[in-house]
């Protein structure tokens, strides 16, 4: 099996035919108290170590094998206090620190003198009945990794991004784990892209649905062709998205084009495959901005020519029932000397003539596409 194939099978979840050894995900504390650390394991030749270490112990572990040797740590919300100790025993840049703690960061990436410090926005993509111009359409989570030579830190914000998952399949195949950190880099930025290429597809979905509420014939009998808060809704979920997507697509070229320390140079060239995908979506995402302008405004202009066909008809009964009140504005003049005020037939024959003018008005609105 080549490479590239092991890593996309590492990344992508397969079926199983059988149970698997477990390898519990602790807590680090023995006094039973909740901690910031999902899990912290030693992987010598990509076999997991089974004696489960403290993160210091396994660097003082890491750091006496030799080379052979490297941990992974996962840490979900940890709090400054509970970062500083790892912080300070994996020799971390304080800067990075700060932004791993408080999150909210835009995806980036950092090199320092013996690691490199990445951020990636993590996409989910919620489900919904029917799409509103309140609908939440995505969510957003934080994966940030501190990658060195014998460890990588993993540092999770929100309910989204989970790496139980991609652990367990990473762990079945020692071969590829025992790469080193760096494949675990690779395999964490290609399981965020795809879940990039996931949920674009799924708003593609959501954008058809209002492309062809707006533009379809049956449309506008109750709304007169789309909900504009629902077009506004969905442009704004696309603009969270493109916040994600657009700000990794420099650091994924430059970490599968220029050389780095921590990254293995056999792992380094198949970022590339991670960068292509990466631009396939980033074109995605600007393509529904895009496309979300031009329906947003062509709701708008259907939105106008309704107004203006209802001014046009307003406009054309308003002339017909001119003619009657003229006529009976004249009158109802009080002058003694008018004509046809004593005539026999004066009534029918007013009526007969104001019906057949407003008669005459009406075909000439009618045919004219007025009414």
């Amino acid at each position: 099996m080549s490479m590239i194939r092991d890593l996309r099978a590492a990344v992508r979840p397969s079926l199983r035919k059988g149970g698997r050894s477990a390898h519990p995900y602790e807590s680090t504390r023995t006094d039973g108290a909740g901690t910031a650390v999902v899990d912290c394991a030693v992987y010598r030749d990509g076999l997991r170590v089974s004696a489960h270490h403290s993160p210091d112990e396994a660097l003082r572990r890491v750091r006496a094998s030799g080379g052979r040797e490297f941990v992974w740590i996962g840490l979900h919300e940890p709090t400054e206090q509970e970062f500083s100790g790892i912080a300070t025993d994996y020799g971390l840049h304080p800067l990075a620190v700060e932004d791993a703690v408080h999150a909210h960061q835009r995806p980036k990436l950092e090199r320092y003198d013996d690691s490199v410090f990445t951020v990636f926005k993590t996409i989910h993509y919620v489900e919904h009945a029917e799409l509103t111009a309140t609908s939440e359409v995505v969510e957003t989570g934080e994966v940030m990794c501190f990658t060195g030579r014998d460890y990588i830190i993993t540092v999770r914000h929100g309910g989204q991004g989970s790496l139980r998952a991609l652990r367990h399949r990473m762990e079945d195949d020692a071969e590829l784990l025992s790469k080193g950190p760096s494949v675990v880099l690779h395999a964490i930025a290609d399981q965020t892209v795809d879940g990039y290429l996931a949920v674009a597809d799924a708003v593609q979905d959501d954008i058809d649905e209002v492309e062809i509420e707006v533009f379809s014939n049956t449309a506008g009998k109750g709304r007169r062709g789309g909900d504009a808060g629902r077009i506004y809704q969905l442009k704004r979920e696309v603009l969270e998205f493109k916040r994600a997507v657009s700000p990794l697509l420099r650091p994924m070229q430059l970490v599968s084009e220029r050389p780095m320390q921590v990254i293995d140079p056999e792992i380094q060239k198949y970022f590339r495959d991670v960068a292509d995908h990466l631009t396939r979506v980033n074109e995605q995402v600007l393509a529904f901005d895009d496309l979300l302008n031009s329906i947003l405004q062509a709701n708008l202009a259907q939105a106008t020519v309704a107004q203006n066909e209802d001014m046009r008809k307003i406009t054309s009964w308003a002339a017909i029932f001119a003619v009657p009140t003229m006529i009976a504005g004249i009158y109802g003049m009080n002058f003694d000397y008018m004509p046809e005020l004593h005539w026999k037939y004066g009534y029918p024959t007013v009526m007969g003539v104001t019906a057949a003018i407003c008669v005459a008005i009406y075909r000439g609105f009618k045919r004219n596409g007025w009414l």
